[in-house]
């Protein structure tokens, strides 16, 4: 897997998986874009790389920011060869029937239409170039309903739908899609769980153990890289066995 002379760009860059994602295709020689809200966590981000990558700040979630992003990350780098569409929102826990409106619109918004965005703003120069990758981060929920999270259940959803329209789309033209299913991975949301709940958790994983960002980010840039070249269109999950297990 080697990025020399690409141009990647990662929303949600600045934490995460998105960083850990970044640092790993950086290492292996991409140039990369982070785009995320947070200034003073992306300027951290950006440090710690160094000179192959660069921080643009921006909320996906509004599109004038989105394209200023992507167009200076273009202007900074070049075109972009591959683009990490991994930013989103946890969208709450609410019973449907008090489930804040405006909540279910930002999520939606945020997990969904931004993506949307972001393909639609990058793909006239992977056209032009009859080569591109998309990858964008789905979930669980992109496979199963689940309680109390209408919002979000239906984004992931909806991601899921978009990246395989794309990919059928565009594989004539050179430019794979595929949306990437985290389970259980140690982030900075998780970490927050107090250790009693991390142990329920951890025993619905047939693995008996919660996955770390680093190993998402060898999937994710397997699906990035040329060496996934026939590959697109597909979910590809890295849950520990959650979503093949009948105990969930």
């Amino acid at each position: 897997m080697d990025f020399h002379g690409q141009h990647i760009a990662v929303t949600g860059g600045s934490s995460g998986i998105g960083l850990v994602t970044a640092q790993l295709l950086a290492s292996r020689g991409a140039r990369v874009s982070l785009i995320a809200r947070r200034k003073e966590l992306l300027d951290e981000a950006v440090a710690g790389i160094g000179e192959r990558a660069a921080g643009f700040a921006a909320d996906v979630g509004e599109k004038d920011q989105l394209d200023a992003a992507l167009d200076a990350a273009a202007a900074q780098f070049g075109p972009i060869h591959g683009l990490f569409a991994n930013a989103g929102l946890t969208g709450g826990f609410t019973p449907a029937v008090a489930f804040d409106p405006a909540v279910f619109e930002q999520t939606i918004r945020v997990n969904l239409i931004s993506v949307f965005w972001a393909i639609q703003k990058v793909l006239p120069a992977m056209i032009e170039a009859k080569n591109g990758v998309i990858l964008v981060t789905g979930s669980m929920a992109s496979k199963r309903g689940m309680a109390m999270n209408p919002a979000y259940v239906s984004s992931k959803h909806g991601v899921l739908g978009l990246t395989r329209a794309i990919a059928v789309e565009m594989a004539p033209l050179g430019v794979r899609a595929n949306c990437i299913i985290p389970g259980f991975i140690k982030t900075e949301a998780l970490d927050r769980i107090p250790p009693e709940q991390k142990g329920k958790i951890e025993q619905r994983i047939p693995m008996r153990h919660m996955g770390i960002c680093e190993e998402l980010a060898e999937v994710a840039a397997f699906l990035l890289s040329d060496a996934a070249s026939h590959v697109t269109g597909q979910d590809w999950a890295v849950d520990g066995g959650v979503l093949e297990s009948i105990e969930v």
